[in-house]
């Protein structure tokens, strides 16, 4: 039976995939649990890795250290290799003995098997696995997994205040970034006085009536007040840094019902006396087309409304008015 495990331990595959490393642990960790003499070699041929600190946290443009050790191994000379995986594909870090992709010329081997990298951006962020050999018959190999988390601070958001706003009318104002890392959280501030989430849970706004969502940065007015006008801006803010944008100002104002009145009746006004002076002018001829020459006149000779009587010795005779009457 001891040679049977002996001979599990010696034939299994030397490939470094996770699986295969798995199984190598799991021999060793048979190998262990016996303490025979004869398989004394069991223990002497694995390789262990531990680290430090396996979930790493570090602000972009900073240094971080990945760490990886190597607490037992039989070969004084592991093979070593780091690789990356992100957005589920797999590139080699460090492979061959230097530095590989993007992290060549910013990142090295610390103490044979850690990975030191400088000035780290938000597209190191990803899960690190380090991979050690033994070079040796069975080729022993273990891995140990590293998730770097790379924080971004945020930049100035982008606000959105309307100018102004009738007094009882609802109002937007609006807060975004998308540039930090973690997402970044909103608050609002009005004359430098941080806004509550809910106007309804503070004393102090009790005139004012808004909710606040810190997740996507929208301030929402249901109905403005008077004592809403002010100067407004926003901050948004991570574990990285924080950063607000310029301040706005908002105008309550209120609705001048006279004057919309008064403002009414001088357009009714105006209107009528226009009117008038259209009849007034169509009456007086203005809109009447004078007759163009070559039409039938009426004899000068005789006007409208005279009568006349006509004599073969004298011709036209023209009455006048007191003959007539």
């Amino acid at each position: 039976e001891f040679s049977g495990l002996l001979s599990f331990s010696a034939s299994l595959p030397v490939k470094g995939t996770l699986r295969e490393s798995r199984q190598l642990a799991a021999s060793r960790r048979l190998c262990s649990g016996i303490s025979f003499p004869v398989l004394s070699g069991c223990l002497t041929a694995a390789v262990n890795l531990k680290s430090s600190n396996r979930n790493p946290v570090v602000q972009e443009f900073e240094s971080v250290e990945l760490s990886c050790i190597i607490t037992d191994s039989q070969t004084n000379d592991p093979r070593i290799e780091w690789k990356k995986i992100q957005d589920d594909q797999t590139a080699y870090v460090f492979f061959d003995n230097r530095i590989q992709g993007d992290l060549a010329g910013r990142a090295e081997l610390l103490g044979k098997t850690s990975l030191k990298i400088w000035n780290v951006t938000r597209t190191d962020s990803a899960i690190y696995r380090c991979e050690v050999v033994a070079r040796n018959d069975r080729k022993e190999i273990d891995e140990i997994v590293i998730e770097l988390t790379v924080q971004v601070k945020p930049v100035p958001p982008v606000c959105r205040v309307p100018k102004a706003v009738p007094v009882g009318k609802s109002a937007t104002l609006q807060c975004q970034e998308s540039e930090g890392y973690p997402r970044p959280h909103y608050s609002w501030y009005r004359n430098d006085v941080p806004l509550p989430t809910d106007s309804r849970a503070n004393p102090r706004f009790r005139n004012s009536s808004f909710l606040l969502n810190p997740e996507t940065g929208t301030l929402v007015f249901s109905a403005v007040h008077k004592e809403d006008s002010g100067q407004y801006y926003c901050i948004a803010s991570n574990d990285a840094g924080s950063a607000r944008c310029e301040e706005q100002e908002l105008e309550v104002y209120d609705l001048n019902i006279g004057g919309i009145i008064g403002g009414v009746l001088v357009v009714l006004a105006v209107l009528a006396l226009i009117t008038v002076g259209i009849c007034c002018a169509y009456r007086r001829g203005y809109f009447i087309n004078n007759k163009q020459n070559g039409e039938s006149y009426k004899n000068t000779g005789k006007p409208d409304g005279v009568n006349y009587i006509r004599t073969d010795e004298e011709g036209d005779f023209r009455h006048k008015s007191s003959f007539v009457i």
